[in-house]
């Protein structure tokens, strides 16, 4: 579990890094500074849970038994937020439709659900 998370992670992270250059350099002067900053938005909200999911990837290194059912739930609302929220952010900027910002608030969900497990997971764990 610890390796699948911190590719994960490092993925994420990655595309979060493509996306913000993508944005600063491709971007400006293409779109309204209101819609890059929606971009920019998608951009840190990504790289924070790549984040979130290193720290994943910590606490299953301990070698803990304890919330090993927490932890995948917890990874699997960060990367699903991920895609939700950040996709759907970048799929409006980029494509103009309008009906994807009715995903972002699913994916803001289960970034609050993934950091609600997490915050479990923590608790429930004997030795950190």
């Amino acid at each position: 579990m610890t390796r699948t998370l911190l590719v994960l992670g490092c993925i994420s992270a990655g595309l979060a890094v493509t996306a913000g250059a993508f944005g600063a350099h491709s971007l400006r002067g293409s779109v309204t500074p209101e819609m890059l900053d929606v971009f920019e938005t998608a951009c840190r909200y990504q790289m924070y849970h790549a984040f979130a999911l290193f720290l994943l990837a910590w606490a299953s290194s301990q070698g803990q038994v304890y919330g090993q059912r927490l932890l995948r739930i917890a990874a699997g609302c960060f990367v699903a937020g991920t895609i939700l929220f950040s996709g759907s952010l970048y799929g409006y900027v980029l494509s103009g439709a309008r009906w994807l910002v009715f995903l972002t608030p699913v994916g803001g969900f289960f970034f609050v659900a993934g950091w609600v497990a997490s915050s479990f997971l923590f608790w429930v764990r004997r030795k950190l």
